[in-house]
């Protein structure tokens, strides 16, 4: 098959090149036949007023009735399509070469009157004629040998007829420039032809890299998009499992089966934080995090990730080493710790004795944050790869205790955003060594430097907030949901922390419920509000629309806008950055009760 395409691709391209060469010829034809008639009558004349032959005017007339057809035959145009090149190819071979036929004539007709000197300027007049001719008809070597060889020879014959010296020197000499010609003839089309040949091929070449990288890319978004819904289609049941098995574990608390309650959640937290990793990528592939870059206390910092990572270390049998340094860097304190946890979480996983050691040295102007662990290490031919999602090392099992391969990916996105090369050094079987080289940056007083030193947006706290000292939760809640079963599992979470939740499966019934609570004079202390809507509606828009709903119809006054909370799934880039564009406080499916009822606290006392 293969075989016989090959074929087809070289005769495609090599009718490509052929025309070209027809229209490089074509393109001077007009010009060049009028002004050979005009030469040829100058000549001509000249020729007939110093010989009075008459058999020249019978020549001369011949000539011109050849240019003439030669002038009024139809003509190659662009609008010809390739596969008459080789036709126009031989037509025009054809009528340069009757041409010269009948130019070579002339010669028979001079040379006898033995009048050296008409001689010499028909000599002058063919070699001319063929010099300027060779060079517009080196693309088609048919029509060059066409031109050249029948005035030529016609000249060559003529001059060696007469058999005397002076005759036969001249006609050697024309015979000699001939070969030249026609030997230069031949080179500067088989440059032309490769010329052309190549130029084809590179854009041949450039079309099929450009439909290979749009390929590329659409296979790039239609990952992208399968991604995003599968991971929303699976966020939404581990959503609303979430949510029941908390209230299941609330309602069986202080009872035997309160244990069974209590390892579910932990799967469904395990399951959650999984989702919850690949949704980092995409949350920095859409550029909607934004770094903030201050002084931070690397002993603060140092004391969250110890005691992280310490009852890891112990289970393991490794020693952890988190050693104190008294430096300070400027950087994003949140997302330096995610990256900081990566590689410590990274070093854990791939160490099966000795231990991991977390040091800070000084070096002017830059601190050096270093991971050094005593694991398996990494092969030369790897250490390119281990940065790419879902790559690891030695688990072709896809051992789910070593995570997902994300964990350096998201490493090597945070060291962009942050500004913060990542340095590696690995020997197999003798450990890895990763530094983080981050500016330096002088002590600071009054500056709280620990992981989280500033009020962090809920979306960061994600599901690793803690319920100690929360605000008083909200005693309404109107929850905008399409789906039952999570209508069904928010409200019972809510009920069994008393609050008095109303759930409604989209913006008309909400709007309802916002009126008939302004009539009643209870209004809803929070909107809960879901992303994605039945058809396609877009929960953000409704939730803003809701939120600014009139508080006060019911006595014609304007009341405080609803505070609005957004739950969603999604995790497609664009979607991302304008949740975060909103700034609308969001959380991220599945949502840990603590987390949920933290951020409702939040958000209803912001009000």
């Amino acid at each position: 098959m293969a075989s016989n395409a090959q074929p087809s691709a070289d005769h495609l391209l090599g009718q490509r090149v052929l025309r070209e060469h027809v229209a490089s010829v074509y393109a001077t034809y007009g010009a060049s036949t009028l002004t050979h008639m005009a030469f040829v009558v100058v000549f001509g004349s000249i020729i007939y007023s110093q010989l009075k032959d008459p058999s020249l005017l019978f020549w001369l007339a011949g000539l011109l009735m050849a240019d003439i057809y030669v002038f009024f035959t139809p003509r190659w145009n662009p609008s010809r399509p390739a596969q008459e090149s080789s036709y126009w190819a031989r037509k025009i071979s054809r009528m340069v070469t009757l041409v010269s036929m009948v130019t070579a004539v002339v010669p028979w007709l001079i040379v006898p009157h033995d009048n050296m000197a008409m001689t010499s300027l028909l000599m002058a007049v063919i070699v001319g004629s063929c010099a300027r001719a060779a060079q517009s008809l080196w693309p088609l070597k048919a029509a060059l040998f066409g031109y050249t060889m029948p005035m030529s020879l016609g000249m060559i014959t003529a001059l060696a007829w007469q058999g005397d010296g002076l005759h036969l020197f001249l006609a050697a000499a024309g015979a000699a420039y001939l070969l030249l010609t026609l030997h230069a003839g031949i080179g500067q089309h088989k440059l032309l032809t490769e010329s052309l040949m190549l130029r084809f091929e590179n854009e041949a070449l450039a079309a099929r890299l450009g439909e290979q990288i749009a390929a590329t890319e659409r296979a790039s978004e239609e990952k992208t998009r399968f991604l995003g819904t599968a991971s929303h289609d699976l966020r939404q049941p581990l959503h609303a499992i979430a949510l029941f098995g908390a209230a299941l574990e609330n309602e069986l608390r202080d009872r035997p089966e309160g244990r069974n309650a209590e390892r579910l959640m932990r799967a469904v937290n395990a399951l959650g934080a999984s989702l919850d990793t690949m949704l980092d990528v995409s949350r920095l592939d859409a550029g909607v995090i934004t770094p903030v870059p201050q002084p931070v206390q690397l002993d603060a910092l140092f004391l969250p990730l110890n005691h992280t990572f310490s009852a890891r270390a112990e289970q393991k049998q490794l020693q952890l080493r988190v050693r104190a340094s008294g430096l300070w860097v400027r950087s994003d304190p949140q997302l330096l710790h995610r990256l900081l946890s990566n590689l410590m979480d990274n070093a854990l996983k791939y160490t099966a004795r000795g231990g991991v050691t977390v040091t800070a040295r000084d070096r002017g102007d830059a601190v050096w944050i270093e991971v050094r662990d005593s694991g398996i290490g990494i092969a030369p031919e790897q250490s390119h790869r281990i940065f790419e999602e879902f790559y690891q090392i030695n688990n072709p099992g896809r051992d789910r205790s070593r995570g997902l391969g994300i964990g350096l990916s998201i490493v090597q996105r945070l060291s962009r955003l942050l500004g913060h090369p990542v340095q590696m050094h690995s020997r197999p079987g003798r450990g890895t060594h990763f530094r983080v080289v981050l500016p330096a940056a002088s002590a600071q007083a009054n500056v709280l430097a620990g992981p989280f030193p500033r009020a962090a947006a809920i979306e960061a706290a994600g599901n690793e907030r803690q319920p100690q000292g929360r605000p008083a939760l909200p005693g309404r809640v109107l929850l905008l949901d399409d789906e039952l079963e999570i209508r069904e599992a928010m409200t019972g979470l809510l009920r069994s922390h008393a609050i008095d939740a109303h759930a409604v499966a989209d913006e008309a019934g909400a709007a309802a419920a916002l009126r008939q609570a302004s009539i009643e004079g209870r209004p809803f202390d929070l909107l809960v509000c879901d992303y994605r809507l039945a058809d396609g509606a877009d929960g953000l828009d409704a939730g803003l629309r809701l939120s600014q709903q009139l508080q006060g119809e019911r006595n014609g006054e304007q009341g405080a806008a609803t505070p609005l909370l957004l739950i969603t799934g999604e995790t497609a880039p664009e979607r991302l950055q304008r949740v975060r564009e909103s700034k609308v406080p969001v959380l991220f499916k599945p949502v840990v009760a603590d987390s949920l009822l933290q951020a409702m606290a939040e958000v209803a006392l912001a009000r």
